[in-house]
């Protein structure tokens, strides 16, 4: 009975064969011009210079009285307070919007609309405010102070506008209790108009707030970009506290 090939042999023929092959690939790889050579793609740069733009993540549980504390420091110093809630609800209520059903949706649910759609209308507000040759400390030559409020809610989205946006400068993290939280938002709710100041929306947006947004906060602290600020007492007291810290951030 013939006997078939020996598997070894047609291992070490298979194996010796790959060798060959690779070293000829490698000596195209080498010999061939730069242009047509394999690169890793560089990724485009951000909109906006970070060493001319400055960035304040402005984040909280809800009714941490992150609004009401932009309102102060854009007095201060300046700032543009862009609110990634208002620019949404905004959206929604545009005529002709593609997302406004989709906002809508979000907001009743308590979940958090796609970042490209937040991002996208955080640039645009960005840009438009830079190009209205704002005056006053922070805005000469191309230089710009932004508080956004609300924003970022995930990693995700954290990650993709510090990449294609602007790198943030530093987060302002107003920190309290539940029951604070809960007790200011339902006073909030009897006269603000908003459709999730309403006990059943606000236990869904402290779920997401604890699961999505606490591990944005716990990244920027990792690499001491985190400013805490305890928002439980008076209005003006966190006024004080958080006007400090900025301008510690802004003499640097």
């Amino acid at each position: 009975m013939a006997k078939g090939p020996n598997p070894l042999i047609l291992l070490a023929l298979s194996s010796a064969s790959f060798l060959v092959f690779a070293v000829i690939v490698r000596k195209r790889e080498q010999t061939a011009p730069a242009s047509l050579r394999f690169q890793n793609p560089t990724p485009p740069p951000a909109v906006f210079d970070h060493t001319k733009v400055t960035v304040l993540f402005v984040l909280g549980g809800p009714g941490a009285g992150k609004g009401t504390q932009c309102s102060h420091l854009v007095e201060d110093f300046g700032f543009c307070h862009l609110s990634a809630g208002d620019l949404l609800r905004a959206e929604q209520h545009r005529e002709g919007s593609k997302f406004g059903e989709l906002i809508q949706t979000c907001i009743k649910e308590g979940t958090i609309v796609p970042m490209e759609v937040t991002v996208k209308l955080l640039e645009n507000a960005m840009a438009a405010a830079l190009k209205e040759g704002r005056s006053g400390d922070g805005w000469a030559d191309g230089r710009g102070r932004f508080l956004i409020d609300g924003f970022p809610r995930k990693m995700d989205q954290a990650i993709k506008f510090d990449e294609e946006v602007c790198q943030a400068t530093m987060v302002l993290f107003f920190s309290t209790t539940e029951q604070v939280m809960l007790d200011r938002l339902l006073e909030r709710g009897k006269t603000s108009g908003r459709e999730d100041d309403n006990a059943e929306s606000i236990k869904k947006r402290f779920v997401t707030y604890k699961e999505t947004t606490m591990p944005v906060i716990q990244h920027y602290e990792a690499v001491g970009k985190v400013a805490e600020i305890d928002s439980s007492p008076s209005v003006e007291e966190v006024h004080q506290k958080a006007k400090a810290i900025v301008e510690k951030i802004l003499s640097k």
